[in-house]
């Protein structure tokens, strides 16, 4: 599954960041690393971009970004 598969409240674990050169790095700058907690926040009324939530930030990304980044959903509470 990719994150932007991943439905609004949802949550996944990044198990790997997908792309290559400058947009990988740049995806992984933004703290988009393997094992981070991610959740889904909101999506466009165009359903792009999309705003998550992690490592204590929201960040917006655009859809064609997320699906470079895989992930497996998980339930928190």
């Amino acid at each position: 599954m990719t994150l932007d598969d991943l439905k609004i409240g949802k949550s996944g674990r990044i198990t790997k960041v997908g792309g290559e050169g400058a947009l990988r790095r740049h995806l992984l700058d933004m703290g988009l690393t393997p094992h981070t907690l991610v959740t889904v926040r909101k999506v466009a009324p165009m359903g792009d971009p999309i705003e998550l939530f992690l490592r204590g930030y929201a960040l917006s990304i655009r859809r064609e970004d997320a699906a470079k980044i895989e992930i497996v959903e998980e339930t928190v509470g």
